[in-house]
């Protein structure tokens, strides 16, 4: 019986095949170097391919695709229950894909164009650059202030703070050094991080999905950039509600015996755009009192009544959802109504 599916599980250089039928029974286990495997494909009866939606998944997606494959990506957390327990290798991973790939109610990631996949690389350089940028900050700051300097928060107060760890005579010239050095790198970073946010914002402005979404209050471009290249397909979620559990801005559900227990925000799906609309949402929190819009006037009403992070969260699930239904309808964000702020 010819083959109907093959779960690939990649890896650097060696791949995992299995293969199997209609009826789902193994007809090929095979290793392949990452240099045979093109070879292999051409030869290989044309059929469904199923992969981890990791690593080069995408760009194997696209050569795949190109050879006649139907080619299809999964998330991780779909495979992973199916690996048997305690054989996790190489041949139990490419067989639970295909496991998984099998169930009727499997869904699979779209594959990601090369475009896509280069504005989201420079997302993921400025996330790291913001990150290391972070962390020297903080390194100038706890080296400055064994010696007595304390400046406020903020990275705009850096500046001053190396002002005064130059101007300190007192303190000795290799500890002034380091200093120097970190200062030296922060600037470097900067630089970097100005470098691809020019790109970021360039996107955002050419892109009619991101510009659509730099409409609604909270999402600014680099926020509308990314979730415009991560989003290929916005008809997969067939409410906000799924795109905001999505994006794990929904609470965590502990229920039984028909008691329903919420907890805390699930935190699953893409990190880095929940982590922008959290900090989006913070903003507009901090300006809520000039928001004259029926959403704004939601947003002071529960401030009245609930805890700052608390509201903060709920309007990031709030703006997820109003980005669904932006995509979803190739439409600008209009404000409803007109709530006055209080006096």
């Amino acid at each position: 019986m010819s083959i109907s599916m093959i779960g690939l599980d990649t890896s650097k250089s060696v791949f995992q095949i299995h293969g199997v039928n209609e009826t789902g029974k193994a007809e090929l286990k095979r290793k392949v170097r990452r240099s045979d495997l093109i070879a292999f494909f051409e030869k290989q009866e044309r059929c469904t391919v199923v992969m981890e939606a990791c690593g080069a998944a995408h760009h194997w997606a696209r050569i795949l695709s190109g050879l006649g494959h139907t080619v299809k990506l999964l998330a991780p957390e779909a495979v992973k229950p199916f690996v048997k327990k305690g054989k996790k290798n190489d041949a139990a991973d490419a067989a639970a894909i295909c496991e998984a790939a099998s169930r009727p109610e499997v869904k699979f990631v779209p594959i990601k164009t090369v475009a896509q996949q280069g504005i989201l690389a420079l997302h993921t350089a400025r996330s790291l650059l913001v990150k290391q940028q972070t962390m020297l900050a903080n390194a100038i700051r706890g080296l400055a202030s064994e010696f007595g300097h304390v400046v406020p928060k903020g990275l705009h107060n850096l500046e001053p703070l190396v002002a005064l760890v130059d101007a300190d005579a007192d303190m000795p010239e290799q500890a002034r050094q380091a200093v120097a050095e970190l200062h030296k790198r922060f600037g470097e970073l900067a630089t970097g991080i100005q470098a691809c946010e020019a790109e970021i914002v360039k996107h955002a402005r050419t892109d009619p999905t991101a510009r659509r979404l730099a409409t609604i209050p909270g999402i600014g471009p680099i926020t509308a950039s990314l979730i415009a290249a991560t989003v290929v397909d916005i008809s997969r979620f067939k409410s906000a509600r799924q795109f905001a559990a999505w994006l794990g801005l929904v609470p965590r559900q502990h229920s039984t015996a028909g008691k329903t227990r919420l907890g805390r925000i699930t935190k699953a799906g893409n990190k880095e755009i929940r982590k922008l609309l959290v900090l989006g949402a913070t903003s507009m929190v901090g300006r809520a009192e000039g928001w004259h819009s029926a959403l704004g006037g939601w947003l002071r009403d529960i401030l009245q009544r609930r805890p700052v992070r608390l509201v903060t969260v709920a309007l990031a699930n709030k703006m997820a959802r109003i980005a669904w239904a932006v995509m979803t309808r190739n439409e600008v964000y209009r404000p409803a109504g007109g709530v006055a702020a209080k006096a």
